[in-house]
């Protein structure tokens, strides 16, 4: 006994160093800025390719705003470049596909599979990319259909996302949140095309391995919100549905739950957009037309971007970004959006908007 006694301290301090030479060996998976430094949360926004412009960068360029700024800068880089904040962040991914480590995972999803022309209803209107270990990781949602690449193809952006406006969110994790997101995805059905999911995972995370697996027992409930907390404790609200949800999201939904008025920014194609709906106690408004940077103002349709936030009369000032367009037949496929009050971001959208649709 007193043998066991003397080698206790020597046994934890073993344990000990073994635990901190884990975590000190382990990457810090987040998501990126232009010069490589970690941010807890990162949005960009593509400009569309300017009607008739033979500038190679025209369609390439985008806005940037993380938790380090207060207001959109435009970038140095092109989208497509492998230092854009997109080809920094997605680094992570090929070396997590590399190095066929057991201690990191990703899944990829989009509705549009790169190299591919055709695009499945049978899944959500969804796309997204999350990697992470056990420590944590981020999750990057966007609009861009055929992104990113499969990784082994490296980093590229395709040339079918020139034409329209694109948006996206990145948020860094704790691993902890990693649970509700495995739920969340659940009932957003997306349409994975590339994963690794080791099995050191699966205790804890029990969709996301079905769901890379294409197992077709899952059962998937109609909508769920959560918060979840990003690594710097920032709090989102995460909104999703899946496809036996079948009412505009924006309005039946989100705007009642967050008790404010929104202005919607969608893709607005002659045909296929619901107009603004002022029936329930909190209206949606289709934006119409906005402008980015110091280019001209556009229109809803030159922009396939998905996102909404608070009317300036507001009591509450939200600002969301996600999936599903305000078109009559997506109230029939999953999806959502995350949405957060942080201000920075508020006004940041807010000073995008040009005009409105007002209700008949």
């Amino acid at each position: 006994i007193q043998k066991m006694a003397a080698n206790s301290p020597r046994t934890a301090l073993a344990l000990l160093f073994f635990a901190l030479s884990w975590v000190l060996g382990t990457p810090e998976i987040s998501c990126k800025k232009e010069d490589g430094g970690a941010v807890d949360w990162f949005i960009f926004y593509k400009l569309p390719k300017r009607p008739g412009s033979k500038d190679a960068a025209s369609g390439l360029e985008y806005l940037y705003l993380d938790s380090t700024m207060r207001s959109w800068r435009k970038s140095q880089y092109l989208v497509n470049s492998s230092k854009s904040v997109l080809g920094r962040t997605l680094e992570q991914l090929y070396k997590v596909y590399t190095s066929k480590s057991n201690e990191t995972a990703y899944l990829m999803y989009n509705d549009g599979v790169p190299k591919s022309t055709n695009y499945s209803r049978k899944y959500g209107h969804t796309k997204g990319l999350l990697v992470w270990n056990r420590i944590q990781g981020f999750w990057l949602i966007h609009s861009v259909p055929r992104f990113p690449p499969f990784p082994e193809d490296g980093y590229e952006y395709p040339s079918s996302g020139r034409r329209y406006g694109q948006s996206g969110i990145c948020i860094t994790f704790k691993y902890s949140q990693y649970e509700v997101i495995d739920s969340q995805l659940l009932i957003s059905q997306p349409n994975i095309y590339s994963c690794s999911i080791p099995n050191t995972f699966h205790q804890e995370l029990i969709h996301m391995p079905q769901l890379c697996a294409k197992s077709s027992s899952l059962k998937i409930r109609g909508r769920h919100l959560t918060v979840l907390q990003s690594a710097q404790g920032q709090n989102f609200f995460h909104f999703v549905k899946s496809n036996s949800y079948t009412d505009d999201i924006f309005t039946a939904w989100m705007a009642q739950q967050l008790k404010t008025d929104l202005l919607a920014e969608t893709w607005q194609r002659k045909g296929h957009a619901l107009p603004s709906n002022c029936s329930l106690p909190y209206h949606v408004y289709n934006i119409k037309a906005i402008k980015l940077y110091h280019r001209p103002y556009f229109s809803s349709y030159h922009d396939h971007s998905k996102w909404c936030v608070s009317t300036q009369g507001s009591k509450y000032r939200w600002t969301c970004i996600g999936d599903l367009n305000r078109d009559p037949r997506q109230a029939f496929r999953s999806g959502g959006f995350i949405c957060t009050h942080n201000q920075e971001i508020y006004y940041a959208f807010h000073r995008l908007l040009v005009h409105y649709e007002p209700c008949d």
